[in-house]
């Protein structure tokens, strides 16, 4: 999954794109809110945190801006601690979620994941295809009960898999979903790390779709 981190405070934006990136999250990053508007409208992220405080463009204006042309991914809003006012801005502007400074990163990253289940309409437990089972605190994935430890191009590709079960997802898509803006794509990288997962899970489980993409339990060419 990609997140797009909204913060001017350099050592705060540098905290949250390392403790999130660790967390398993494909995590771009500004300290500018028109920046940030530019980012949110080109890129499919899966969630924004969101700081108000920002040179460019303020925070809320960011998030009415989104809004107003329906682009509905999940915000959480970083406010001053006590600013009730700023949590009752937020949430009128579209906010999905508030959280106040200072704040505990776990705290944050449970927020994070359980705003991203809520939008996909999931809830809490691993993410379960058959008999594959993802846990997406451990980034371990449980193939009819033998584990297998991931790497983090790994657990995003499968998850951006599972949770599109049965539809077919071009390759395209799945770099928007498993890397961040800075990150070098190689030519075939997605085929690469396609077969890693097939050795893990079955290659019965990710079919190819020739011309089209992937599609994770569904029919294909093999």
């Amino acid at each position: 999954m990609r997140v797009l981190v909204v913060e001017d405070e350099e050592t705060l934006r540098t905290r949250l794109h390392d403790s999130l990136a660790a967390a398993g999250y494909a995590v771009d990053a500004t300290g500018n809110g028109a920046s940030a508007e530019i980012l949110g409208d080109q890129f499919p992220y899966d969630a924004v945190v969101l700081d108000l405080g920002l040179p460019g463009k303020a925070g809320l204006d960011v998030l009415k801006a989104w809004r107003r042309r329906r682009n509905l991914v999940p915000v959480i809003v970083l406010t001053a601690r006590g600013q009730w006012h700023e949590k009752v801005d937020g949430f009128s502007a579209g906010a999905d979620d508030y959280l106040g400074k200072p704040f505990h990163m776990p705290e944050l990253i449970a927020r994070l994941g359980a705003l991203v289940r809520r939008s996909q309409g999931r809830t809490q437990g691993p993410l379960t295809v058959g008999g594959v089972a993802l846990d997406e605190e451990t980034q371990q994935v449980a193939v009819d009960g033998t584990i297998h430890r991931l790497t983090g191009v790994e657990f995003r590709l499968l998850r951006a898999l599972m949770l599109n079960r049965g539809r077919v997802l071009s390759k395209e898509r799945l770099e928007e979903h498993v890397y961040d803006m800075n990150a070098e794509r190689g030519s075939n990288v997605i085929e690469v790390y396609i077969k890693r997962l097939r050795d893990k899970v079955g290659r019965d489980m990710i079919q190819t779709r020739r011309g089209q993409g992937y599609v994770f339990g569904g029919g294909g060419d093999g």
